[in-house]
């Protein structure tokens, strides 16, 4: 038998790995045969009315579902695909995101995307949002969206300056 000598700080840093890991891997919901996985939203400037969050839906059951409502606490939540002919990004809004048995949907920039319309003061990196997911068969998920920083995520080439949040 081989003993390996290691400092404290050394050892103390290799036995806490698994559990620093544990928070990402737990951003995961469940709810019948629906799993969602790490509702996420892009960081915004102060100054933006909107923003975009990204989730994954995979239905591991043999009945299809659909999404059908995002709630939050913002004035307005709405599903959007995006798509871009000659040149031009649109964006469509859904009134349901079918998950189809055995498949996975993601939204994605570029794609389907989840957009909080009515901020004040942004989406700050570091912040939670909770929000509910209404399925048609499954019922309710309650989850929250982490704010990320942009990065990989952000959504190059689309404006979404002509969202804005209704007025009262």
């Amino acid at each position: 038998m081989t003993m390996i000598r290691m400092k404290p700080a050394v050892l103390a840093l290799l036995l806490a790995a698994p559990f620093a890991a544990a928070p990402a891997l737990a951003h995961e919901y469940t709810v019948g045969s629906l799993t969602v996985n790490h509702p996420m939203a892009t960081a915004t400037s102060p100054v933006a009315k909107t923003g975009a969050g990204y989730l994954t839906i995979t239905n591991t059951g043999t009945e299809d579902d659909a999404l059908v409502e995002v709630r939050a606490d913002f004035p307005k939540v709405m599903m959007h695909a995006s798509e871009s002919k000659d040149g031009v990004a649109t964006m469509i809004h859904q009134e349901r995101v079918a998950i189809p048995a055995g498949e996975t949907v993601t939204f994605a920039p570029g794609g389907l995307h989840v957009m909080f319309m009515g901020l004040k003061g942004g989406l700050e990196e570091g912040a939670k949002i909770p929000a509910t997911l209404v399925f048609e068969k499954a019922g309710t998920l309650d989850v929250t969206f982490n704010v990320e920083a942009a990065g990989e995520r952000k959504m190059e080439g689309m404006d979404h300056s002509g969202h804005s949040a209704p007025t009262n």
